[in-house]
């Protein structure tokens, strides 16, 4: 799993992440490894460490101090290992203050195995290690991906030369041999042959977690759930309606056995008679992709001289170039290939053609250049920060006409990533009609269903947000939607936090996120109460993105400048920042509503002989059905001899209880939950003094609280 910590709001990969809690992330990560290797399949978790944001990620040094690094940035791992017992672990690909996490010693050898008890097999990110003696004298045990580059003879010729001890290089190889054993590929040699798992049992799983997961964000006057009897006329609107945003971007995204889409759940529930769907405006980041076959001729050198040295048929548009391909024929920095595709528009008028490339070329319309992407080639946001910026060309084509489109691509030389790689879109643009449509739409409906949100185009591995508006016109969307229709539900698809200029229209706002391949079918649940909604915000959800803790208008803290990103807010990340500077969330960490309400009552604390502490809450399910909801505790040291957070969370209990029952929910802390890192004393230190316990349903709803005496306390990493 991905288990960095949420610093920013638009880091790329914050869909992969846990939360911006480290504690949260910490106990997620150890139930999911746990889960994972009872079943014998080895976790790795990644990336180690410091790999916070998707900008200049490959050689970007993030400079973060070490209390910082030890009680937020490390803590997953730390229980990853201490807790879990992870059988393997990635490094990140970043500098962490000054060295390459694959080449530190520090941070793979001394922290990880010789204070948390490391015993598996660390490997680098794809094509993230830089070295030979230095990685292997860190601790680094594999290379990836194969074959090898900086090991093989190198790695011998190091051993030859005295920079590598042969003692290090049976340690690694141990290490990998010890993980070959737990996984069973030593007992069994057969090639792992991929297949088709789709059971009933996996796809209620999917569809469970996918609804239970939703988080309710707002439901005036019960709105939510909707009645499928009473539904009436449903206008079904928005980009995300007829598409399942069923996951991010990047090496998270796999292939679903099927998808289902929230236009066909809802369909298929109420009879497509009742519904009216209209898209409204787009949200795609690049244009939509080219799907059809395309003819790819390789040849081995730049130019295209030649006979091609080998040919495939693809059947879409995009294209990840890395070793080995053009039936290993070609050798990745010194190829080129010319693509050829068919286009018959189904309608006329203006087209708009996206190309975007980590190498160069240069596009053709009937053998009409339209667009030269070499000597006008800069590296922009895409495939991984080794591309360029999509560029689009405007084109009035005709329906039913066949248009011939190719392309010349040639490799170029990178210092980071071996890749080559590129991207075909084309599509008819939606315009003011389209928005007129959907708004006429939902004022002739009883009810309107809008589905916006972000896609895997926004929310990826390789690049990060630059805002966290709404992409394209959704805003105005859902705007004209809540005036021509106020019983209209908002359904929000994205990995994270987005600003909501329309939040006092909206009567309900559901926050779905990409919930798998059964993504319809599970809104559609949270929507007509088959499913109670009892997800809750793992990251603050700001007003504006300039009230997140990286905002601070200077670029050494985010994105970074010169080569470096400096970790300046230190330990007040997240809900800690809002805690310290007073500013109010849009939707506070830890929130999520229901259908129905609690309370909290009667809590207490007792400091027990060893040290640790019980407490106990009353919860109280005050409304008319049975319900979930999540109990937060969190810990304030009160007059502290050094700096700490307002307060951070230390345990939950997510409970389930009838109408009107009760239940005494209870806690068990131990030192770390009240210590610091003592960088000096080498150790997590309690002082002396008086701590709160303070429970709540959110960061910014605390219902109950009270104070405990400790003594000072002491352990070592």
């Amino acid at each position: 799993p991905t288990v960095n910590v949420q610093r920013s709001c638009t880091n790329g990969r914050n869909f992969e992440c846990y939360s911006e809690d480290p504690e949260l992330s910490a106990s997620l990560t150890t139930a999911y490894i746990q889960g994972l290797q009872e079943q014998g399949i080895g976790s790795a978790v990644k990336h180690f460490a410091g790999n916070e944001s998707e900008i200049e990620r490959t050689t970007i040094d993030s400079v973060i101090d070490e209390r910082s690094l030890r009680e937020i940035y490390l803590r997953p791992f730390e229980d990853a290992v201490k807790k879990a017992g992870t059988w393997s672990m990635m490094s990140s690909y970043n500098k962490l203050n000054g060295t390459y996490t694959a080449e530190s010693g520090w941070l793979l050898t001394q922290v990880l195995r010789q204070e948390w008890g490391f015993d598996g097999a660390l490997t680098s990110d794809w094509f993230g290690s830089r070295s030979t003696a230095p990685t292997i004298n860190a601790g680094l045990n594999m290379e990836m991906p194969g074959p090898a580059r900086d090991r093989g003879q190198k790695l011998i010729d190091a051993v030859n030369a005295g920079e590598v001890s042969d003692s290090q290089v049976r340690q690694l190889a141990l290490e990998v041999l010890r993980l070959m054993e737990r996984v069973g590929s030593l007992d069994d040699d057969r090639p792992f042959v991929e297949k088709a798992d789709n059971r009933a049992e996996h796809r209620a799983l999917i569809r469970r977690a996918g609804a239970e997961g939703t988080v309710l964000l707002k439901n005036e006057n019960a709105i939510l759930p909707l009645k499928t009897e009473h539904a009436g006329k449903i206008a079904v609107i928005g980009p995300n309606a007829n598409v399942a945003r069923i996951m991010g971007g990047g090496s998270a995204q796999l292939n679903p056995h099927y998808t289902v889409t929230p236009l066909e759940a809802i369909s298929a529930r109420t009879g497509a008679g009742n519904i009216e769907f209209a898209e409204g405006c787009s949200n795609y980041r690049f244009e939509p992709l080219y799907k059809g076959n395309l003819d790819v001729e390789f040849f081995a050198n730049r130019e295209l001289r030649g006979e091609p040295v080998h040919t495939e048929t693809m059947t879409d548009g995009v294209a990840f170039w890395i070793p080995p391909f053009g039936g290993n024929k070609v050798e990745v920095g010194n190829f080129s290939a010319r693509v050829t595709a068919r286009y018959e528009p189904q309608s006329s008028g203006t087209h708009h053609l996206g190309f975007h490339c980590a190498g160069l070329a240069k596009i053709y319309l009937d053998n009409e250049l339209i667009l030269d992407l070499t000597s006008s080639w800069q590296k922009g946001r895409t495939f991984f920060e080794e591309g360029c910026d999509e560029q689009t060309v405007p084109l009035q084509l005709e329906a039913g006409r066949e248009y011939k489109i190719h392309f010349d691509f040639m490799s170029r030389d990178s210092d980071n990533l071996t890749l080559s790689a590129w991207r075909l879109g084309i599509s008819r643009p939606l315009g003011d009609s389209d928005l007129i449509h959907a708004v006429a739409a939902a004022s002739e409906a009883d009810t309107a269903i809008l589905f916006v949100g972000r896609s895997g185009e926004w929310d990826t591995e390789g690049s990060d947000l630059e805002n966290i508006s709404l992409p394209g016109r959704q805003d105005e969307l859902i705007s004209k939607v809540l005036e021509a229709n106020p019983n209209t539900v908002v359904v929000l698809q994205t990995g994270g936090p987005v600003e909501m200029p329309w939040i006092d229209q909206a009567p309900a706002v559901l926050q779905a996120w990409y919930p798998g391949q059964e993504c319809g079918n599970a809104i559609a649940d949270v929507l007509f109460g088959d499913v109670e909604p009892t997800g809750r915000l793992p990251q603050s959800f700001p007003i504006k993105w300039s009230d997140n803790p990286t905002a601070v208008g200077d670029a050494r803290v985010y994105p970074g400048q010169d080569g470096a990103v400096e970790y300046r807010e230190k330990l007040n990340i997240g809900y800690r920042h809002y805690d310290a500077t007073g500013i109010k969330t849009l939707f506070p960490f830890g929130f999520g509503l229901g259908y129905t309400s609690f309370t909290l009552s009667e809590l207490s604390a007792q400091v027990e002989g060893d040290g640790s502490v019980k407490a106990s809450v009353k919860l109280t399910n005050t409304g008319e059905r049975q319900g979930t909801t999540v109990v937060q505790l969190y810990v304030s040291e009160l007059n502290s001899k050094v700096e700490r957070p307002v307060k951070e969370l230390k345990q939950f209990s997510k409970v389930t209880l009838e109408a009107g029952e009760n239940a005494t929910v209870e806690f068990e802390l131990g030192l770390r939950d009240f210590a610091y890192c003592d960088v000096d004393s080498k150790g997590w230190r309690v002082d002396a003094g008086q701590f709160r316990l303070s429970a709540g349903f959110n960061a910014e709803q605390i219902e109950q609280a009270c104070e405990i005496e400790l003594t000072d306390q002491f352990t070592g990493y």
